[in-house]
């Protein structure tokens, strides 16, 4: 039988103009609600057609005797992967952190289509760079940060991924109630929650909470090691606030919930995606030993 031939898998997110058509049906109604608000449909149009040129530049960049697959972000946990695909997200730095949760080994190559847009910390790549990274990357030639990642596992086998912060806490972001143990230590704690970042994530919310607390971490993104930040917690007669960051290399940290309703452990933002974490439910937190292949050149 001959070989398979290599596969570029493009994943991409919809654009506005893509969303507010779901959402008005027509493009008269679209112009009509944007206009309502003082705002202009070209602009959006603009912002369209430029991704779209870019995503078929990006393309056109795949070798001849290659296969192409293209799959939205809603449908990533619907897609199946082959170990030997070369992924490719066309977008926002998100959508990066979106896919990885979904791949195992495979090679990710992260395209900036509006470099003046976005900032391109893991879409890196500029489009017109693309072609000679496929096969370079397909090689193992490519230049490639293995980024670490979080990793949660519940008690009753469940298991999240995420590349920048995994989230512990109540739905409403209100008041939530659990114990939390690490490294020998252990307190009942009341908080608006708490993350897990990884390096990567350490830029984003984590360095909100971290700044607005002065409790930062030094983590490196390839570094073997996650942090944890406890979010506003409050001390009483019942709860504590002596384990409020830290840093995370070998024992996992441990949460056990105290929520009778409205727990959750969710990834990377995505708070539909959640996992329910009521009372009596407990959760390990600790780098995952899967990384993102993330390839900058």
């Amino acid at each position: 039988m001959p070989a398979v031939a290599p596969r570029a898998v493009f994943v991409t997110r919809d654009t506005d103009y893509e969303l507010l058509i779901a959402r008005h049906a027509t493009r008269g109604q679209v112009r009509f609600f944007l206009e309502s608000r003082g705002q202009r449909i070209e602009e959006i149009d603009a912002r369209h057609a430029r991704f779209h040129e870019a995503l078929m530049q990006a393309r056109a960049a795949v070798p001849a005797d290659w296969r192409q697959a293209l799959v939205r972000r809603p449908d990533l946990d619907r897609f199946l992967f082959a170990p030997d695909d070369v992924v490719v997200a066309v977008g926002q730095d998100g959508l990066v952190a979106n896919v990885a949760k979904y791949l195992g080994a495979q090679p990710v190559i992260g395209v900036n289509p509006a470099p003046d847009l976005y900032d391109g910390v893991l879409a890196r790549v500029a489009v017109e760079r693309l072609g000679p990274l496929l096969p370079a990357s397909l090689a193992g030639a490519a230049h490639v940060e293995h980024r670490t990642m979080v990793q949660a596992v519940l008690d009753g086998g469940e298991r999240l991924l995420a590349l920048n912060e995994i989230f512990v806490g109540h739905r409403s972001h209100q008041s939530a109630r659990y114990r939390i143990e690490t490294a020998g230590a252990a307190e009942d704690q009341s908080s608006s929650g708490l993350i897990v970042a990884s390096g990567t994530g350490v830029t984003g919310w984590a360095r909100a909470i971290g700044e607005a607390t002065g409790l930062t971490l030094r983590i490196g993104p390839e570094e073997a090691a996650v942090g944890y930040w406890v979010r506003e917690p409050f001390p009483s007669v019942a709860t504590s606030t002596g384990l409020r960051a830290g840093k995370l290399t070998g024992a996992p940290l441990s949460v056990t919930s105290r929520m009778n309703e409205g727990g959750v452990v969710f990834a990377d933002g995505i708070e539909q995606d959640f996992i329910a974490f009521d009372w009596g439910r407990r959760v390990e937190l600790a780098p995952a030993s899967r990384t993102l292949n993330l390839v900058v050149g």
